[in-house]
């Protein structure tokens, strides 16, 4: 089924190689592998050699077991590039994208990376993944946890389209399968096998090699793209509590995705003070003939409601860079405003956080976020790349066509905590970032055990911002597990999956779906 796609040769690096020290790492320098060797796939048939010959091969260091898999490479925490690894399988050679009349749908190689899917799929079809803003994120482990960006709004998330995955599995005899499962399969274990790649996260089950989308909306012929900041020091307490009052109650109550403002997507990004500037960009369909009057709205609503005065946007903020000469709202075909704000920041080190919010932020909250951003809390650190940014949710993604492996379905917000820092930083002060970010996130949950845990104000995590210290009591003192956070009530029927296709635990990390036998008791399970 390549339909003419010529696949490129199978490669390994071994630590001798001169590509072997870039290719041991992925996006996030704070995680550097020592694998065995390196291995490109290049074809479907290729992972399947690559992977039994890796899972038959006895390791020589007890202490390095793990076989895992990159595509991008921007896995958050060390579940690809740990030290604990034996082989990476970087299957990012694999970025086909095509249409397979076979399937009747739209092909997409695991290694293609968000950018390379937009600009082969939309100018030949018409049509785009509703994915991430981060050009060089891999669709294998973009779509795995769930997928979502600036159209999500408006037509959903990616993995609402996901009609087929291709998977190699290993088999309770160490050989291995290339599976594909359909939507319409008649098999049980194959459908739930395609489900547990809508939103079960990357490194589960198997090496993904191809996915297939059916139906996938048509972005706007033209999108309209504003972008802003605020000076820091124009605000007080009272100023930026209206800020964010303002920001979370626009989307609570604009949640209608045939609405113009339902389409709209906006970043809130608050910036520790040391950075100067907290930033704002929202995007809207400039097809819809109230697009103009709603992004207008959105802006009145959030500008308007404080006194500090919007300016062009300057300073870098996370993994965008500024945005420029958008304060005036532009109108821009929309791959064009997606290849401006294609960002995924500099090579650097990083640690995350995230929570998906139900309802605007409290007061409490709002204190705590203005507290530890440096106006009460962490004065002295000085890290402009330090920042809160809140994404706009909802709409399309709470009324899903399909059951999904994604449980978040009625949150109007997705929070992403960031914290930046250089790989040649000294020990106090790389403590010192992680303290950062551990602190501001467990002071903003305080009153449900420093997460966001299932309740009627947050709803859980994002597996694919993971972070390991939700698997730790000591900042995670609420009654939900890791798993609960990120799966909620779907986590038993995705370790049945696991027990299905990958019985041998192969696929594994530190957050990985467990076996069922498993112990369950959050930091251990």
């Amino acid at each position: 089924m390549t339909h003419g796609h010529a696949f490129p040769p199978m490669t390994t690096v071994g630590p001798d190689d001169k590509r072997y020290p870039a290719l041991a790492r992925g996006f996030n320098q704070r995680w550097i592998a020592r694998p065995d060797y390196v291995r490109l796939v290049g074809s479907p048939a290729g992972a399947v050699r690559a992977l039994s010959e890796a899972v038959n091969q006895r390791p020589a260091d007890p202490t390095r077991t793990r076989i895992t898999v990159r595509s991008g490479g921007h896995c958050y925490e060390d579940f690809v590039s740990g030290d604990d690894v034996r082989v990476i399988l970087d299957v990012s050679p694999m970025c086909g994208v095509y249409h397979d009349p076979d399937l009747e749908a739209d092909c997409v190689e695991a290694g293609a990376t968000n950018w390379h899917v937009y600009s082969h799929l939309y100018p030949i079809t018409g049509r785009a993944l509703p994915g991430g803003s981060c050009y060089s994120v891999g669709t294998g482990g973009h779509v795995t946890g769930g997928g979502f960006g600036l159209l999500s709004r408006q037509f959903g998330l990616t993995v609402d389209y996901l009609y087929a995955v291709e998977v190699a599995v290993v088999r309770p005899n160490r050989t291995v399968d290339l599976v594909l499962a359909t939507r319409d399969d008649p098999g049980t274990d194959l459908r739930d096998l395609l489900w547990a790649h809508t939103g079960g996260g990357g490194g589960n089950f198997g090496l993904v090699t191809r996915f297939w989308f059916r139906d996938l909306p048509r972005p706007p012929r033209n999108v309209r793209l504003a972008a802003l900041s605020w000076k820091w020091s124009k605000f007080d307490k009272a100023e930026f509590g209206k800020l964010l009052t303002a920001y979370g109650q626009y989307f609570r109550d604009h949640q209608d995705p045939d609405e113009a403002s339902g389409k709209l997507f906006a970043m809130l990004k608050l910036n520790h003070v040391s950075n100067g500037e907290i930033g704002l960009l929202a995007q809207i369909d400039d097809d819809d003939p109230g697009g103009e009057e709603a992004l207008a709205c959105f802006l009145d609503t959030v500008d308007g409601a404080i006194k500090p005065r919007s300016g062009q946007m300057s300073a870098p903020m996370g993994e965008h860079p500024p945005v420029r000469d958008m304060h005036t709202p532009r109108v821009l075909p929309w791959l064009t405003a997606t290849q401006a704000l294609n960002g995924s920041g500099a090579n650097r080190c990083g640690k995350y956080k995230s929570a998906y919010m139900r309802k605007p932020f409290t007061t409490a909250q709002i204190d705590e976020m203005w507290a530890y951003l440096g106006n009460v809390h962490y004065k002295d650190y000085v890290n402009g790349e330090a920042l809160i940014q809140i994404d706009s949710y909802g709409s399309a993604i709470n009324q899903p066509p399909r059951d999904t492996a994604v449980p978040q379905r009625d949150s109007i917000m997705k929070m992403q905590y960031q914290v930046y820092w250089k790989r040649t930083e000294s020990e106090g002060a790389i403590k010192r970032h992680e303290a950062w970010i551990r602190d501001i996130y467990r002071k903003t949950f305080a009153t449900s055990g420093g997460v966001p845990a299932i309740n009627d104000l947050t709803d859980g995590c994002y597996i694919n911002y993971p972070d390991a210290d939700l698997g730790s009591r000591e900042w995670n003192a609420s009654d939900d597990t890791w798993h609960t956070l990120y799966y909620k009530g779907a986590y038993t029927r995705l370790q049945q999956v696991k027990r299905c296709w990958d019985p041998l635990d192969v696929f594994r990390h530190r957050q990985s779906v467990r076996l069922p036998k498993a112990r369950q008791d959050g930091a251990g399970s």
